[in-house]
């Protein structure tokens, strides 16, 4: 069975009591984790450790949050208030979860479903978001990671043009994969609001609802954003439902058209923050 599951974000005694609800068997079931595998919970080492565990049994997307624990064990970054990450910088194993931190995807298409972290800019079609995000993998995995860790924070250009290149290209990626929640009509990104989509500034919507879009029709499921809360329509499925925040964690058992949701409590509850 595929089962997707919203943003862990160091939970990882939730993580553990979702498997044994779904009682996971990892030569029998796929895990799809949506992003934001670490930060702000309470384990986020034991969680990396416990994702790695599972081998080829889990893929992780790379949200937002594991890409400032990239860019703060370069050095790129420092640490901020909120952080729950010292533990996994100070691992004796640090170079190698690292390692395997940069390795992971920033999409994929599997079991029917095109998954990312946060969203799709409207005007890209589901080969395009695969296409890009490849890009952006390969340089994770390149020698140019540190450099381009520099030069990935910054929230323009805010408007895709396949005429980008470069740096331009790479951040903008970045950000629509990890960061976007509201867009307007003509494609421009907006990044200050972190309410839920009621909280729309004016001429902005969720992505998911510009008409229109290119990847209309293709299944998406995304996390990223937990104060729209669980969003279940039959072709999309926003997962991140506010574990870390006292919330729950919620997976998605995907069979073809049948889905099923499993939701279970996580007692960590912080202050809501990016």
């Amino acid at each position: 069975m595929n089962y997707l599951i919203g943003d862990l974000q160091g939970c990882c005694d939730a993580l553990d009591r979702l498997l044994q609800r779904i009682d996971f068997s990892p030569s029998r079931d796929r895990l799809w984790l949506l992003g934001d595998l670490v930060n702000r919970g309470p384990a986020s080492l034991a969680t990396l450790r416990r994702l790695i565990s599972l081998g080829n049994a889990a893929t992780c997307l790379l949200g937002n949050h594991d890409l400032h624990l990239l860019a703060t064990a370069h050095g790129v970054r420092r640490p901020h208030k909120g952080d729950t990450v010292d533990d996994i910088l100070s691992a004796p194993d640090r170079a190698a979860l690292i390692d395997w931190l940069r390795q992971q995807r920033m999409a994929v298409f599997d079991a029917g479903w095109l998954m990312v972290h946060a969203g799709v800019p409207p005007a890209w079609t589901r080969a395009d978001t695969l296409t890009l995000a490849a890009e952006v993998e390969a340089v994770l995995r390149s020698p140019d990671l540190p450099d381009f860790l520099h030069a990935m924070y910054g929230n323009e250009p805010a408007r895709w043009s396949p005429t980008l290149t470069g740096t331009d290209r790479l951040r903008f990626t970045v950000n629509a994969l990890t960061r976007l929640r509201f867009c307007s009509a003509d494609g421009t990104l907006d990044f200050k609001t972190k309410d839920g989509a009621g909280a729309a500034p004016d001429g902005f919507m969720p992505w998911f609802d510009v008409p229109g879009r290119a990847s209309q029709g293709t299944p998406i499921a995304f996390g990223h954003w937990s104060t729209l809360g669980l969003l279940d329509r039959a072709d999309l499925l926003g997962l991140d439902t506010g574990c870390v925040w006292g919330g729950r964690l919620t997976a998605a058992r995907v069979d073809g058209s049948r889905r099923e949701i499993i939701q279970v409590d996580c007692e960590q509850a912080q202050k809501p923050g990016p």
